[in-house]
This record gives structure tokens, C-alpha cells and sequence, in this order.
């Protein structure tokens, strides 16, 4: 991809960093529309290659020590052709943002943000969180142990089933210790900005990709969406999201309901027949791919860490705490994840499990105990009473514990609704040039409209 510039005048360096079986293909709108935005004059972009493919399988630590090492090496090449970078900025799509998360703690370490200053931090539908389903009981057993031996080291860490080091503690859990050096990286970025799909990323759910406790968006058929003025049916307003539906709209009587579930059970036929002739045989297929490129991925591991990979590891392996107390097939995957469903904490808890499972009587009378209370406030005020009412997900603890130290760093968050596909982790950057997922376009614009810093 020929689009990072040739001018020697840039002293913006913007790197861009694809996510879980990616490749800088995935990025190629969003480099265009970058390039389209600011000529070579003002920004050089840099879209990371090393982590191409399977290679993605290595795991966040390997991938992120990559990263860096790329990164290092183009700043010093264009320091050595009289280009001198004094700003950059990191855009991280999907697992992308994780290993770009990972790459920032160890520029830090090293010193770097002291000469180039840090400007934006950005991810599209990254799993801060990991990919863990907020699910008790044997459902978590299924899903989130056998689904995290699928995907080798990235599987282990984005399950965080993972031990990291000497620390006992999940890499993510480390990603976000407040007194860590990626939190302390991260923490020099003029703007951190996150975008998160609100329904149909069969990748990454809300509550990780949009750092959150909780999930208002389950049934968005029964809210009125409000959306930023001039990126309308995309972008959501994050100050006033969501206000109660006309009760005067049709769909309110039974008849009006009735149509609508028809339509959308009609609609969805044909995908259902799809998942029940074809998913044996997906499975299978996959686990055998997963059982291959996971052999491999431990080799490629082996030959990094003995350095004969074309990288020193021992030049990255840095204190990971401030405080010194420790040292240092796609598809099939996506289907599985995103038929589970959400389980939630009682009202009031964040570290003990519920006793029953939330009913549709139960939520259909909180919804109208919600709206006698919210009746006449102001939009703002209307959702943020709501947000207090929506349950709190069965998230481990160390989740809330990562959401506290993320938040306090100060995110922009804009959740993202994508309507003409039901793959929206594909269309929120438009990772394949398709009109069917243009939508992305629309998310990428308000990106470098409204929160792309210079």
C-alpha cells in the first residue's frame, strides 16, 4: 500500500494497525480517506505489515513488540533522510488496538514520548475487555475456555486465560494496571477516541469494544436512536443516545409487532438455513486450520524469543510496572461467538453472580418503571437515568477493575449502528471496498472530521 508519502516536510507520523487475521489490505480505505484528508506534506502514515495473517495468532505481547519495532525503524529512516517526526498517532482496528495499546507501553518505556509528542489514540471495534462472554455457569465453561484454545497465544490472551509473565495476571489485566507502563503510555495521548458497534459484530460485542459495565443497546428495535446531526443512522449522539419510542407508532399495537418479527424471521431464514447445513462442516474445517496455524504459531513464538526472528525480544522486555513489583477461520469463529447471549449481576453488585436469569416480564416491567421515572427530564438526563437502570453484565472482576483504570484515562466514545449488513465488525472501517459496507465510510469521516487532531 503506496499511500504513506514521499515529502519530506511531514512531522506527523500516524501508524495504523490491522486486527486478528488482518492484513494492511483491511486498512486500505481508511489510509485513502487519511491520505484524501491531509497530503503527504502534513501526515506520513505508516500501516503496519509485520502481523500479517496467521501471523496475528502469536499473541498481543509478540505482536506489539513488532509493532514497535517497525515503528522505530521508520522514524529512524526518515530521520536519516532529514524527515524529523514530532508528533504521532496510533489507529488500532480490532485486535489491532490492543497490540497498539501493547506497542505504546513500550515506546514509553523507552523514553520516546519525551522527544515526539503523543496526539491521537483511536480504535474501531477493539476488545478492550477481551472477548470473554459475560455468561455463568457451564455456558462459560463451553465458550470461554474451549473457544480461547482455538486462536493460540492471541486466543489465550483475548479469553484472558492467559498468565502473563511472572505476574499471575492476565496480559490485558496488565494492559490496564493503573501503574503500568501502558497505562502510563497511554495516558500521553492528547485524545483517545474509541468506536464500538452497538448490534452485529460477531467479533467483539459492545460492552469490550465500548469499555462499559453494561449494554443499553440489547433491544434497539425498542428505542428511539438519536444520531449526530450530518452523520445520521451511523453515528450515535454519546450525550443523548437513545429516548423512548412513540407509543403512537404502529409497531406498538400487536398487529404492528407481528409484522415486524415476521419480516425479521423471514428476512434471517435464509442465514439460518445456511448455519444449519454448513456450520458442521465450518466447524471443522476451522478446527483443523486452528489445530495447524496454532502449531505454528508456538514455533514462530520459540524462534522469537531466541531472537531469530528478526527481532531482539530481549531489547523489549522491560519492566512492566512502574512501581517495580513485578517484572518483566474467521467466520465460523465470529458465528459461534456472537450466538451467546448476555447474563447479568444482581442490581447493585459487581462481584457476585445473580440467582435467576432476567425474564422478558421482569425487564418489560423495569422498561415501564423506567419511563414513569424519566417522563419530562431532559434527553440527557432521561439516559442517564437509564443507564443506572440497565443491569450490569456478569463480567469477571478484574473487567470492572480494567473499565475503572481505562475510564479514568478520559475516552471520547461514540457507539456506531450499522444497518445494511449483519457483519458490522467488517463495515465499521469498510474493511473490503463493497457498497454493502459504506457505512464504514460515514464512521471514518466523523473520525477525521470531528476527531482527528493535526
Amino acid at each position: 500500500m503506496a499511500l504513506n508519502g514521499s515529502s519530506r516536510d511531514a512531522q506527523h507520523l500516524c501508524v495504523l494497525v490491522h486486527g486478528l487475521w488482518g492484513n494492511p489490505q483491511h486498512l486500505k480505505v481508511m489510509a485513502q480517506m487519511l491520505r484524501e484528508k491531509y497530503t503527504e506534506e502534513y501526515l506520513h502514515l505508516l500501516v503496519a505489515k509485520r502481523n500479517s495473517n496467521s501471523f496475528t495468532y502469536d499473541g498481543i505481547e509478540v505482536g506489539g513488540e513488532r509493532v514497535c519495532e517497525e515503528v522505530l525503524e521508520e522514524v529512524q529512516k526518515l530521520e536519516k533522510a532529514g524527515q524529523a517526526i514530532k508528533r504521532i498517532s496510533f489507529v488500532g482496528y480490532s485486535l489491532g488496538g490492543l497490540v497498539a495499546r501493547y506497542c505504546v507501553g513500550l515506546l514509553f518505556s523507552k523514553g520516546f514520548f519525551e522527544k515526539i509528542s503523543a496526539v491521537n489514540f483511536t480504535t474501531f471495534a477493539s476488545p478492550h475487555l477481551g472477548v470473554r462472554t459475560p455468561l455463568r455457569g457451564w455456558h462459560n465453561h463451553i465458550w470461554n475456555v474451549l473457544g480461547a484454545r482455538t486462536l493460540s497465544a492471541s486466543g489465550r490472551q483475548l479469553f484472558t486465560i492467559d498468565k502473563f509473565r511472572d505476574t499471575g495476571k492476565p496480559l490485558l489485566e496488565i494492559l490496564a494496571d493503573p501503574e503500568s507502563i501502558f497505562i502510563k503510555g497511554l495516558s500521553q495521548f492528547q485524545r483517545r477516541t474509541l468506536y464500538a458497534n452497538i448490534v452485529n459484530d460477531r467479533s467483539a460485542v459492545y460492552y469490550t469494544t465500548g469499555i462499559s459495565s453494561t449494554d443499553p443497546y440489547t433491544n434497539p428495535d425498542k428505542v428511539n436512536i438519536k444520531y449526530l446531526r450530518g452523520y445520521e443512522d451511523v453515528i450515535i449522539d454519546p450525550s443523548a443516545p437513545v429516548a423512548p419510542n412513540d407509543p403512537d407508532e404502529s409497531e406498538s399495537t400487536f398487529y404492528g409487532r407481528f409484522i415486524k418479527s415476521s419480516q425479521t424471521s423471514i428476512g434471517r431464514l435464509p442465514f439460518f438455513l445456511a448455519m444449519i447445513l454448513f456450520i458442521p462442516f465450518g466447524v471443522l474445517a476451522f478446527l483443523l486450520n486452528s489445530g495447524v496455524q496454532s502449531f505454528r504459531s508456538n514455533r514462530r513464538i520459540r524462534l522469537h524469543e531466541r531472537g531469530l526472528a528478526g527481532i531482539q525480544p530481549g531489547n523489549y522486555r522491560v519492566p512492566l510496572l512502574i512501581t517495580g513489583m513485578r517484572e518483566a477461520v474467521e467466520d465460523v469463529y465470529e458465528n459461534l461467538n456472537s450466538a451467546q447471549s448476555h447474563e447479568y449481576l444482581v442490581a447493585g453488585t459487581e462481584d457476585e453472580a445473580a440467582h435467576e436469569e432476567p425474564s422478558a416480564a421482569r425487564m418489560d416491567c423495569l422498561s415501564a418503571s423506567l419511563e414513569a421515572q424519566v417522563d419530562g427530564l431532559t434527553p440527557e438526563k432521561q439516559f442517564e437515568v437509564r443507564q443506572h437502570d440497565v443491569p450490569t453484565l456478569a463480567l469477571a472482576p478484574y473487567q470492572f477493575r480494567m473499565i475503572q483504570a481505562l475510564d479514568k484515562l478520559g475516552w471520547r466514545k461514540y457507539p456506531v449502528y450499522i444497518h445494511k449488513v449483519m457483519h458490522s465488525h467488517a463495515a465499521i472501517i469498510q474493511r473490503i471496498e463493497r457498497p454493502s459496507l459504506d457505512e464504514g465510510r460515514i464512521v471514518l469521516s466523523h473520525w477525521l472530521n470531528e476527531e482527528f487532531i493535526l
